[in-house]
């Protein structure tokens, strides 16, 4: 069994234990997506605060809707539909669009380990800053298609389900999005990308 069938198996069991109100279960479930849940709050809401706030709001309504999951394996993409869904709610009633502010937070690194070389480390760290500012720059359609699909790692299918819209058109805003961030990223750094 390949690593993601496996993890989607073990993410599977974890949401049947959870509904047999295995307390340990719930820890664990909550203990791998937290960083996952804020990150995608945080991109939404441009927050810190709101987006701890956030997450604590997203795993309690998870809890509480998790018998309306009836699909282990569509576990995460109906969590994260959860999650985008309560933080625009957040956003509408505090009457407010996300604040354009730099994107980085430097107390969320998704996919930074810091093991490794240090150049490497520091070249991925400092990649990551320059789109994660150019995704600032994108609209919010866009932006959004980046989150869901490239950094939370959705599939299209799973995109359209989550937005209640086409595949079709899923797939030309994906891949719309993803000129508009190379654009973007060209625009701050000419140079990036380019072999020396």
């Amino acid at each position: 069994m390949g690593s993601t069938a496996r993890e989607a198996s073990e993410i599977a069991a974890l949401v049947r234990r959870c509904r047999q109100g295995d307390a340990l279960a719930w820890e664990a479930l909550v203990r791998r997506f937290q960083s996952r849940i804020y990150g995608l709050a945080y991109h939404l809401v441009r927050d810190r605060e709101e987006a701890r706030d956030l997450a604590q709001e997203v795993f309690v309504r998870v809890w509480e809707g998790l018998a309306r999951c009836r699909d282990d394996d569509a576990f995460v993409p109906w969590m994260l539909r959860v999650a985008r869904n309560c933080c625009i709610d957040r956003l509408r009633r505090l009457g407010a669009r996300p604040r354009a502010t730099q994107a980085v937070d430097p107390e969320h690194h998704d996919r930074c380990d810091g093991r490794g070389d240090p150049h490497a480390a520091l070249e991925t760290e400092t990649d990551r800053k320059l789109i994660y500012r150019a995704l600032d720059s994108l609209s919010t359609t866009s932006r959004e298609m980046i989150l869901l699909k490239e950094i939370q790692g959705l599939k299209l299918v799973e995109i359209a389900d989550m937005l209640a819209i086409p595949l079709g058109t899923v797939k030309s805003r994906s891949g719309r999005a993803r000129v508009e961030l190379a654009r973007a990223v060209v625009a701050l750094d000419p140079s990036y990308g380019r072999s020396e």
